[in-house]
C-alpha cells in the first residue's frame, strides 16, 4: 500500500519531493487539486467536500495513509474528517494526517512571537493558535493573510511576486517576529525571498523541511500502519484538472 499526499494545487510537490529525498523506500501517490483551486476564499463545506473526494480516491488507489499536505484543507476539514467522516467509512483503518500539528509541534518550543502567513481560510480557521493553545500557551502568536501568493505561485508569476510578499510580510516585520511559519505548502517555493525580507534574526519555517522527520516518528510509533506500505520507491503525480474526478 502506498503513501497518499493531497494538496489543493502543486504546492503539495515539495512535501513529496522532501518526503522521497528522506524516506525513498516507500511509494508514493500524489493527488493535485488543480481543477479545483484555490481553497483559500472556499466556504467550510466546500473545502470539507472537495477534501474528503481527494481522500477517497486516495483510499481507491490503495494508499494506507493520506497527508493532507494542505494548511487550508488541514484547518478547515481536518478534524471533521479525522472524527466524525474516518470512522464511519469504509476506510475505517486507514489514517489522514495534516501539516498544522506536526509544524506547531516543532515550533512549540520557540520563544518571542510567532507570525503565521496563510490563507484567509487557514488564518480565519484559527487553527494554529489553537493547537498552539494546547501545547505552549504563552508563545505569543500572530497571522497574516495573503491571499494572492498561491494563485501566483501556481501560474508561475514569480518574477512579480516580491512586492507583493514585501506588502504581506510588514505587518508581521512591524511586530517583531521571532519566528515565520509559512502556512501554506506553496510559499515552500518562496523559502529563500522570505529570508532575504525578514533577515537573519527571523527563524523561518517550511513544512516541506520538517514533514519527513515527522512522518519517520510517526510510523515508527505505528507499526500497524508502516507494516502495511509497499517499498519499492516509486511515485506517480495525478492532478484533478485532467479529469481524474468531479465535484459539482
Amino acid at each position: 500500500m502506498k503513501i497518499g499526499i493531497f494538496d489543493s494545487g502543486l504546492g503539495g510537490l515539495f512535501i513529496l519531493k522532501t518526503l522521497r529525498q528522506k524516506l525513498p523506500k516507500y511509494d508514493y501517490l500524489f493527488l493535485g487539486d488543480t481543477k479545483n483551486l484555490p481553497y483559500g476564499n472556499k466556504s467550510q463545506e466546500q473545502i470539507f467536500r472537495l477534501t474528503v473526494k481527494a481522500i477517497e480516491y486516495l483510499f481507491e488507489q490503495d494508499c494506507a495513509l493520506v497527508i493532507v499536505a494542505c494548511n487550508t484543507a488541514s484547518s478547515q476539514a481536518l478534524r471533521k474528517i479525522q472524527q466524525k467522516w474516518l470512522p464511519k467509512s469504509k476506510f475505517a483503518d486507514r489514517r489522514v494526517l495534516g501539516v498544522i500539528r506536526p509544524t506547531v509541534e516543532t515550533v512549540s518550543s520557540s520563544k518571542g512571537i510567532v507570525g503565521i502567513l496563510g490563507t484567509n481560510r487557514t488564518v480565519d480557521s484559527r487553527a494554529y493558535i489553537l493547537e498552539f493553545k494546547k501545547i505552549n500557551p504563552r508563545l505569543k502568536i500572530v497571522q497574516q493573510t495573503a491571499p494572492l501568493l498561491a494563485p501566483m505561485i501556481e501560474a508561475g508569476n514569480l518574477d512579480k511576486i516580491d512586492s507583493v510578499l514585501g506588502h504581506y510580510l510588514a505587518p508581521l516585520q512591524k511586530k517583531g517576529l521571532n519566528t515565520l511559519i509559512l502556512g501554506c505548502t506553496h510559499y515552500c517555493v518562496l523559502d529563500s525571498k522570505i529570508k532575504k525580507i525578514v533577515g537573519t534574526k527571523v527563524k523561518v519555517i517550511s513544512q516541506d523541511k520538517l514533514l519527513p522527520g515527522k512522518l519517520k516518528s510517526y510510523l515508527g510509533k505505528h507499526p500497524e500502519i508502516e507494516s502495511q506500505l509497499s517499498k519499492n520507491g516509486t511515485m506517480r503525480l495525478e492532478v484533478t484538472k485532467k479529469g481524474i474526478w468531479k465535484v459539482k
